[in-house]
C-alpha cells in the first residue's frame, strides 16, 4: 500500500510540477523576447513615459504592447503579477524531491558503493547543498562581480560544476544530476522571491506614494531575470535526463552535465542576440559541432570479448541476486509495487527477451538503481559481455 501511495504522490506532484514549469518558463521566454524586441516609440508615447513598444498578431487579433521607463502616468486599477508560476514550480519540485529522494533515500539517493550514509545524513547533505549553493549565488550576485558579466558567469559556472562533481561522489548518479537541477531551480525561484518581486513591490509603492521610483532595484531585478533566462535550458535538460542513463551513468557524469549545460546556455545566447536584431548563426553551428563532440566523447567503450564466454546460468544467478528483487512479478524490494517498466528478470527466458535493455541499463550504470543491491564491477562486466554476445 505504501508503494502504491508513493506512486500516486509522485504522479500528482510530477504532473503539477511540469504544468507549473511550463507556465513559468513560457512566461520567462515571452517577457525576455518582449523586452529584447521593443522598438523606440513615437514621440507622443515617449512624452507619456513609454520606453519601447511593439505590435504583434496572435489568436486572430493584433496587440499593441508598451513598456514604461519606470512609472505610468497613473497606476492601473488591475495589475497582473507573475510570481506563482515560479513559486509553484519550486514547491512542487521540492515535494518531488522529498517523495522520491528523501522518503525513498535508500532506493534513489544513497549509493553505498560511494558513501555509506544513513537516511538522515543523506537528507542533511542534500539540504546543505541546496542552502549553501543558494547562499553562494546570493553573495556572488550582490558583490561587485554583478558588473562583470563574464567573470561572474565563469565563477558561477565553476561553482555549479564543482557541485556536480561533489554530489556525484556522494549520491547515486541520478540523484546527483537531480540535485544540481534542484539547486538551479532554487536559485531561480530565489531570484523571483528575493530579488524580482521586492523590486516590483517597491516600484508600485513609489508610484502609489507619488514618489519618483529608484531605477536601481528594477535594473537589479532585470539582471536576475536575465540569469534565470540562461539557466532555463540547462535546467530543462536535467529535468529530462533521468530518462537517459547514458548521461548521468557516464564515468565522468559531472563533466557531461557541465558540457551539455554550457552548450545549452550558449545556444540560448544566440536567441537572446537574435531578439535584439543581432543574427549570429555561427553560434548555432558551433553549438551543433560542440554537441557532436559530446556525443563522440560519450560513446560506450568497447567490451573486451577475448575472455571466456559467460554462461547463461551465471547471468541468471547474478540477476537473482542483484536484479530480481525489483524486476519480479511480486517484487520483494521495499518501495516497489510492480516491476519497473514491467520488465521481469526472474527466468532465463525473461533475460534473453530483455537482452538489449539489460545491456543499456547495466552498461550505463542505470541499474541497479543507486546500486542498492551492491552489484560488483565483475558482475556488471559479466552481464555486459553476456548481453553483447
Amino acid at each position: 500500500m505504501e508503494a502504491y501511495l508513493v506512486d500516486w504522490l509522485n504522479l500528482f506532484f510530477r504532473w503539477f510540477h511540469v504544468i507549473a514549469g511550463v507556465a513559468w518558463i513560457g512566461a520567462s521566454f515571452y517577457f525576455v523576447w518582449l523586452d529584447l524586441n521593443l522598438k523606440t516609440p513615437p514621440q507622443w508615447k515617449k512624452d507619456k513615459g513609454i520606453k519601447g513598444d511593439l505590435w504583434a498578431i496572435h489568436g486572430g487579433g493584433i496587440y499593441e504592447v508598451a513598456k514604461y521607463e519606470l512609472e505610468p502616468q497613473s497606476m492601473p486599477e488591475k495589475l497582473h503579477w507573475f510570481k506563482w508560476e515560479a513559486y509553484t514550480t519550486w514547491l512542487t519540485g521540492f515535494a518531488l524531491l522529498c517523495i522520491m529522494y528523501y522518503w525513498g533515500a535508500d532506493q534513489y539517493l544513497i549509493d553505498p558503493t560511494k558513501m555509506l550514509l544513513t537516511q538522515f545524513e543523506a537528507i542533511a547533505i542534500s539540504l546543505g547543498f541546496l542552502v549553501g549553493g543558494f547562499v553562494f549565488y546570493e553573495l556572488l550576485v550582490k558583490s561587485p562581480l554583478q558588473y562583470s558579466p563574464k567573470l561572474f558567469g565563469a565563477i558561477l559556472f565553476a561553482g555549479l560544476v564543482f557541485s556536480a562533481y561533489a554530489l556525484g561522489e556522494i549520491f547515486s548518479d541520478r540523484a546527483a544530476y537531480l540535485h544540481v537541477g534542484a539547486l538551479i531551480g532554487t536559485i531561480m525561484a530565489g531570484n523571483v522571491f528575493f530579488g524580482i518581486m521586492p523590486a516590483q513591490r517597491e516600484l508600485v509603492r513609489a508610484i502609489e506614494a507619488g514618489e519618483k521610483p529608484d531605477a536601481r532595484p528594477a535594473q537589479f531585478a532585470k539582471l536576475r531575470s536575465t540569469h534565470n533566462n540562461y539557466f532555463t535550458l540547462p535546467l530543462i535538460f536535467i529535468m529530462i535526463s533521468n530518462h537517459y542513463p547514458m548521461t548521468y551513468g557516464h564515468e565522468h557524469a559531472w563533466l557531461i552535465l557541465a558540457l551539455i549545460s554550457f552548450n545549452a546556455a550558449f545556444v540560448r545566447h544566440y536567441f537572446n542576440l537574435k531578439h535584439q536584431g543581432q543574427n549570429k548563426p555561427w553560434i548555432l553551428v558551433a553549438g551543433l559541432v560542440f554537441l557532436f563532440g559530446i556525443i563522440g566523447y560519450m560513446l560506450p567503450k568497447p567490451v573486451d570479448m577475448t575472455d571466456e564466454l559467460i554462461a547463461d546460468n551465471q547471468v541468471l544467478e547474478i540477476s537473482k541476486q542483484r536484479c530480481a528483487s525489483c524486476h519480479a512479478a511480486k517484487p520483494t524490494q521495499v518501495g516497489f509495487a510492480a516491476a519497473p517498466g514491467g520488465i521481469m528478470l526472474e527466468t532465463l527466458d525473461e533475460l534473453l527477451v530483455n537482452k538489449p535493455r539489460i545491456l543499456q541499463a547495466v552498461q550505463s550504470n542505470y541499474m541497479p538503481l543507486a546500486n542498492m543491491t551492491n552489484m560488483t564491477e565483475d558482475e556488471r562486466t559479466k552481464m555486459i559481455r553476456w548481453a553483447s554476445e
